[in-house]
């Protein structure tokens, strides 16, 4: 790694001071904290003490450990800035009242060391709750200096690839994989609540199936075979499991998907699916939305957020959306009536690209995300063409419709589900229908799952399957979803990142 002159002389100067530290019989890398059975955070100290009314009243020892942020010294007065899991506290220590040991310690730590402190707490003359040191345990010397505190990281790659630094300097991302916790934590206890079984599901599978999108290929050596990353959450696994007499079963974990990088998309990423036996999509649009209010207190506190400038209030009425309807009104579009040629007229006119070589189902689920940006929600899009889900069961209505139905919040799709199909005649037919497809070049297009479907002639009892990932959390707290995942797949560093 290439350093400045500035940042060379910074590192040479801390190396010293571990070399220091080591004549001096200090470890400067410590094996564990002996004191951590004891230690409390910087939140609990503050709360504890923060109605000291005297400046210089006392209050109890304390001890605490984390990183210094920012190091100060005025004549006999020193002051570390510490920061810990949730917080930060000033760390005081007057130096012609402390061992001599300490002093050799203050000397060797520099701001991004990691030191555990024991102390008294007070309140300084400014009113700030402080621990007063009497001992300092240097826990691991950094080598290299955290970024500026003002500056802080200002590359937006930077940020993604060193999001270790970002999380340190960075109180809010900090807060963001909190709360992401609280949000899954939330979504399971929601289900094991109402009974239903978690599970787990192969990532590597034969076929690419449960889904319309475009898989990862790769080889399995050992049976030599290719093998596809998984593009659902099992949906045709879990089905099976229904088949099998479970009558609940869900299951959150990764999946992936060989298409493009964008606020709201990740070829990598967390997904839930539940499926529910004997329940159709009426049930599945009731039982969603009192899982996404209670999944939004567990995890903002509140029913409303505002997000991609929209401001949603999950506790309003929510609004069901027919496709058929709401393209036409919008667009003047019959999606049954129009061909082809018409459908990519009216594309050219609202300036929505599009690839010539795609059926007109595809244009139509173009014309529909035109349209859909213009929903703020929440509510529920029914009513979609069997066409363009192949694993739904077919409207009682209308055969040419599917019961499914889509989670609109601010211009997105925020989850999908529909009555699960268990004919397994219609299911085989659609299948056959999905290959054509894929033969006229549609790499999206599901491949006949022979299995599944042999399965589906022992009988599945009628079933609603819902789905929904990690977006729906991003969307919550207003960010875009890459800055939603901790470490993201980037590119080796060295090659710049296409911004589209």
């Amino acid at each position: 790694m290439k350093m400045a002159g500035r940042e060379k002389q910074i590192v040479d100067e801390r190396i010293k001071k571990i070399a220091m530290l080591r004549n001096e019989g200090i470890n400067p890398y410590a094996h564990r904290f002996d004191l951590d059975d004891k230690r409390v955070y910087s939140s609990d100290v503050k709360e504890e003490f923060s109605k000291l009314e005297n400046e210089n009243k006392s209050g109890k020892e304390k001890i605490v450990a984390g990183r210094i942020m920012i190091k100060r010294s005025f004549g006999k007065l020193s002051f570390l800035s510490l920061q810990d899991l949730r917080g930060t506290i000033q760390i005081v220590i007057q130096k012609d009242e402390v061992p001599e040991e300490v002093i050799k310690i203050l000397k060797k730590v520099d701001s991004g060391d990691i030191i555990g402190v024991r102390g008294e707490v007070i309140k300084t003359r400014t009113g700030e709750v402080s621990i007063m040191a009497h001992e300092l345990f240097i826990l691991t010397k950094s080598i290299l200096p955290l970024p500026d505190k003002h500056k802080g990281l200002k590359d937006e790659e930077e940020k993604l690839r060193k999001r270790y630094l970002d999380i340190i300097m960075n109180e809010d991302v900090k807060k963001i994989f909190i709360k992401k916790q609280r949000f899954w934590n939330s979504v399971r206890t929601f289900l094991v609540d109402r009974n239903f079984l978690e599970v787990e599901t192969p990532i590597l599978e034969n076929s690419a199936g449960g889904a319309v999108a475009t898989p990862f290929t790769t080889h399995h050596n050992a049976l030599d075979i290719d093998v596809y990353l998984r593009i659902s959450m099992g949906e045709l696994w879990q089905k099976k499991l229904l088949v099998a007499g479970y009558e609940k079963t869900f299951e959150i974990g990764r999946q992936f998907r060989n298409e493009g990088i964008d606020a709201e998309h990740l070829q990598d990423y967390s997904q839930m699916e539940f499926y529910w036996g004997y329940a159709d999509f009426n049930d599945g649009m009731r039982f969603v939305e009192e899982m996404y209010k209670e999944i939004a207190m567990a995890t903002l506190g509140s029913l409303k957020f505002e997000t991609q400038g929209h401001k949603i209030d999950l506790g309003k009425k929510w609004v069901q959306y027919d496709f058929e309807e709401l393209i036409k009104k919008k667009t003047g579009v019959d999606i049954y009536e129009a061909d082809k040629e018409e459908i990519e007229s009216k594309l050219k006119k609202l300036k929505v690209d599009y690839d010539e070589g795609v059926g007109k189902w595809k244009l139509v689920d173009l014309l529909w995300k035109y349209c859909r940006k213009q929903i703020r929600g929440p509510g529920f899009l029914v009513g979609q063409p069997v066409e363009m889900t192949p694993l739904a069961k077919r409207s009682k209505a209308d055969p040419r419709k599917v019961e499914q139905f889509q989670v609109i919040l601010a211009g997105s799709e925020m989850g999908n589900g529909y009555s699960e199909l268990n004919d397994p005649i219609d299911q085989e037919k659609r299948f056959k229908k999905q290959r054509m497809l894929g033969d006229d070049g549609d790499s999206e297009a599901m491949e006949h799952d022979k299995g599944f479907i042999e399965a589906l002639k022992y009988g599945m009892p009628p079933a609603c399957g819902f789905g929904f990932s990690e977006r729906l959390f991003s969307v919550m707290i207003g960010r875009p979803i890459r800055e939603c995942v901790a470490f993201p797949l980037m590119k080796p560093e060295g090659k710049k990142e296409s911004k589209d």
